[in-house]
């Protein structure tokens, strides 16, 4: 074997070897990126329970404090992961925002949120669904919201896990129920407050798609099937702005901004009005200069609708943390309360470190674990592009808006998968007609076989079928683990 074959076959080997070892580090990496990711996690629930040492040590039930500060890290981790992904999924699946870009937006302004607005006063047993009384004494009563805390955690990390974008206010209140029950019996829990609840499983989804399905029929009938379509966007993209910049404002007005200021359903909706003016008169000229050049086409439409689509996905991250930051720390805060002055059946208020802990355990969910829910909201129900993504955002706001005028309970959650049902389900029914008028305009042409028809439905029903069953059961099962888990507390703790 001469020196050049010998050195062509020792190369060859070798660059097998590499590629091999190439395959087993990306292989390695891949394997190992859960790992990391939940090591970050548990390093944060430490640092909270590290922290709550530190301001609590000296204090009564010390150790009690420390451990509910790990559960309450635990379960924003887990909001962060699965609700948090509800706000930004239309704007990246309809390819406005990158995976990175949402992340990063969602991460400021949900903090932010959390940090600057959220923290009002909460009750001690969450909305008044349990008679604080009933508890007895405040050891009992801190089991009970330890237990409410660990089983609505652990029931949204299972819903993540299974791809289901739940309520994670419900999974609280269900849990809050499940130990309420547990600790003093069924007469303890208010049941018109949780009819009140049960009801939200249908209104939010209903009045959510609803509300996104009127605005996509009216962009289609409006601009889309438009002949003209980008002089059809000069005159109603500024107009739809505007009534997102409106909706907008009342719902931060009347939802986000509790804690800064109270502000009655009224005066949202004026201040709504005001601000929807005033960005309509200033988007006409915007939207003008935008759309010079741009084919007549569909897709020339999505560049008018990219922006919007951005700012109403930080607009809600904002809302959201200044809302659902008490899912994960109202319980906490009423531990702390509980510990240190022994009182448990008054209101009280969220702790700045307590509030903290919520933000940054959102902020880290999100960073950790919220792509899985993100991608499955916005690109697996059903396609979306700015124009529909708009929709759901839109829909959101309005939505939250006309059930507080109307005294509903409704879930943010549910508001904004319902709203991506409503498009989807929309476009199936308007795919359907417009198919109906073609066989009319043209008998000659072949028909689709109804299996070819079914297969090419529009939302996948999987998914509808799999997050309906984590919505209908969210509560019960909050509620069951969270009695298993007060009664193996009350035990231990003897």
């Amino acid at each position: 074997m001469t020196d050049k074959n010998y050195e062509a076959r020792h190369l060859e080997t070798l660059d097998r070897d590499l590629r091999r070892f190439s395959r087993l580090e990306m292989a390695t990496a891949q394997a190992g990126r859960p790992f990391v990711g939940s090591g970050i996690a548990l390093a944060f629930i430490v640092v909270a329970g590290l922290v709550a040492a530190f301001l609590f040590g000296q204090g009564n039930n010390a150790l009690v404090v420390v451990i509910a500060a790990m559960f309450g890290a635990y379960m924003a981790l887990n909001i962060g992961a699965n609700d948090v992904a509800n706000n930004m999924a239309p704007a990246v699946g309809a390819n406005a925002l990158t995976m990175g870009g949402a992340i990063a937006i969602a991460a400021i302004f949900e903090s932010a949120g959390a940090l600057i607005a959220g923290g009002d006063v909460v009750s001690t047993i969450a909305k008044g669904i349990i008679a604080p009384e009933s508890m007895g004494t405040a050891n009992v009563f801190i089991w009970a919201m330890m237990a409410a805390l660990l089983a609505s955690a652990l029931w949204v990390n299972l819903a993540t896990w299974i791809g289901a974008p739940v309520s994670t206010t419900h999974s609280v209140v269900g849990g809050v129920m499940g130990a309420g029950v547990a600790a003093a019996g069924f007469s303890a829990v208010s049941w018109s407050t949780m009819s009140k609840i049960a009801a939200s499983w249908v209104i939010s989804p209903l009045l959510g798609g609803l509300v996104a399905a009127g605005f996509l029929w009216f962009i289609k009938a409006r601009i889309i099937y438009q002949e003209d379509k980008i002089a059809a966007a000069r005159k109603w993209v500024p107009m739809l702005v505007g009534i997102m910049a409106g909706a907008f404002a009342s719902y931060l007005a009347l939802k986000g901004l509790k804690k800064i200021i109270k502000i009655d359903l009224g005066t949202a909706l004026l201040i709504g009005a005001a601000c929807g003016g005033l960005i309509w008169a200033v988007m006409i000229p915007v939207i003008r200069r935008q759309s010079e050049g741009l084919e007549n086409r569909n897709k020339s439409l999505k560049i008018l609708f990219g922006i919007p689509l951005i700012v109403s996905a930080a607009l809600l991250s904002f809302a959201h943390g200044a809302n659902d930051v008490a899912n994960a720390v109202g319980p906490l805060a009423a531990i702390v309360k509980a510990s240190a002055s022994g009182d448990f059946t008054h209101a009280v208020s969220i702790p700045h470190w307590v509030m903290v802990i919520g933000a940054f355990g959102i902020s880290f969910g999100l960073f950790l674990f919220g792509p899985k829910l993100i991608r499955m909201v916005g690109s697996q129900i059903t396609k979306l592009n700015p124009m529909r993504a708009y929709c759901v955002a839109l829909s959101a706001a309005i939505t939250v808006i006309v059930a507080s005028w109307l005294g509903l309970p409704v879930s943010s959650t549910h508001i904004a998968v319902g709203a991506v049902f409503g498009v989807g389900f929309f476009r199936e029914w308007d795919a359907e007609r417009r198919l109906k008028r073609a066989r009319l305009a043209f008998p000659e042409r072949p028909r689709v076989a109804p299996e070819e028809r079914r297969r090419r439905k529009l939302v996948r029903r999987s998914h509808f079928l799999t997050i309906v069953a984590a919505w209908v059961i969210t509560v019960p099962a909050a509620a069951m683990l969270a009695a298993i888990l007060f009664l193996g507390i009350r035990v231990i703790a003897g």
